[in-house]
């Protein structure tokens, strides 16, 4: 089954958060790692993001992380990046994982603890 792509994703997520530059992504990245509360932590750069706050539009560069961690683990995970975030309002979006590489899934269960 290794080369097989599972149908389940067995209670994996990849959780998505924007960040204000490189250095504060991965600072998130490596803590939340290093805590265990996501198995492993994307950072893509060049990101611009168009969105209305407080009544103006505005356009900021940014970079997405993308974290990978469980649906029981997405609670405290969004409760720490929220802790840990510079803006007020940081986006925090859990996607379940609809299917994937089983060993990956596993993995990503194994670290996460859950």
């Amino acid at each position: 089954m290794t080369g097989e792509v599972g149908i389940d994703g067995a209670g994996v997520c990849a959780v998505l958060v924007t960040a204000p530059d490189m250095e504060v992504a991965e600072s998130l990245g490596t803590r939340l790692v290093e805590e265990g509360r996501a198995a492993c932590a994307n950072l893509l750069p060049g990101m611009v993001s168009l969105y209305r706050w407080e009544g103006d539009l505005q356009r900021d560069d940014e970079v997405l992380l993308i974290l990978k961690s469980t649906l029981p683990a997405a609670e405290a995970l969004r409760a720490r990046v929220v802790e840990l975030h510079p803006y007020e309002v940081p986006e925090v979006l859990v996607l379940p994982v609809g299917g994937g590489h089983p060993p990956y899934l596993a993995w990503v269960r194994n670290q996460v603890g859950a």
